[in-house]
């Protein structure tokens, strides 16, 4: 018998022990903190150039040049594979050298470059874009993982049709987005049940927003549940034995 009272005490630890390590760890993002309705404005959404971001850089030839040569390109690519902003925020380029560009919208980038390149060139224009913007979709979605952004925004709804929409184990009510801003991390959530509770400028996601999709409370109950029911089948698998052996001793 004493074989079976100290399996049988093992078990009863490592279950409390699965079940104080499962309980509220299974959602991210959780908080104890209100988390207050933040909406995402046209000038807070223009993207700013970030270290390790990588640019296109376009530039384009004094028409009246271009004229002169029939097989010459208007515009010229200063790096077929983008060009990679260092940890410092900058570039560097033909004739002009090192450019900061970190912090500044590509519109910004674009006129600064034009302005340097003015010193060497007639006329020149520049064209300046980021080619690494997305949108990252976490949790409940069909296809979790990045969405590649074209654009300068994109609503909620586009992003989570581009992962094939919610789980059945999704909560639509309390969709989470985390956005970088120059204040530091902000949470904000969406509630996509209530169309009266909806506004468009809440469901802007800028470059970089992370989207969370919670699972519901049966999704969560059925994990834990296997994290608590498992010591069960391991001792059982270990106690098997020994119970064989008091039967067949009897």
């Amino acid at each position: 018998m004493y074989p079976i009272k100290k399996i049988a005490a093992v078990a009863l630890l490592s279950i409390l022990f699965a079940g104080c390590s499962s309980n509220g760890d299974y959602k991210l993002l959780q908080t104890n903190y209100a988390v207050k309705s933040q909406n995402v404005t046209d000038k807070s959404i223009e993207y700013r150039i970030l270290p390790q971001d990588r640019l296109e850089v376009m530039l384009y030839k004094d028409p009246n040049a271009a004229a002169e040569s029939a097989s010459s390109e208007l515009g010229q690519r200063l790096n077929e594979k983008g060009i990679l902003v260092d940890t410092a925020g900058n570039i560097r380029l033909p004739l002009i050298g090192k450019v900061h560009l970190a912090g500044l919208t590509q519109t910004q980038a674009a006129d600064k470059i034009t302005r340097l390149y003015k010193k060497y060139l007639n006329t020149p224009s520049v064209y300046v874009e980021v080619l690494n913007k997305r949108i990252f979709i976490l949790g409940e979605v069909r296809k979790p993982g990045p969405v590649p952004l074209d654009k300068e925004k994109m609503t909620l709804f586009e992003a989570l049709a581009d992962v094939g929409g919610f789980t059945d184990s999704a909560v639509k009510n309390r969709v989470i987005i985390l956005s970088n801003t120059p204040n530091g991390i902000q949470m904000r959530k969406v509630d996509l049940t209530r169309f009266d509770k909806m506004n468009y400028a809440s469901l802007m996601l800028r470059p970089n927003d992370i989207v969370y999709v919670q699972p519901d409370d049966w999704k969560e109950f059925k994990v834990t549940s296997n994290n608590f029911t498992a010591p069960f089948e391991t001792i059982t698998k270990i106690a098997a034995p020994f119970v064989t052996l008091k039967y067949l001793s009897d």
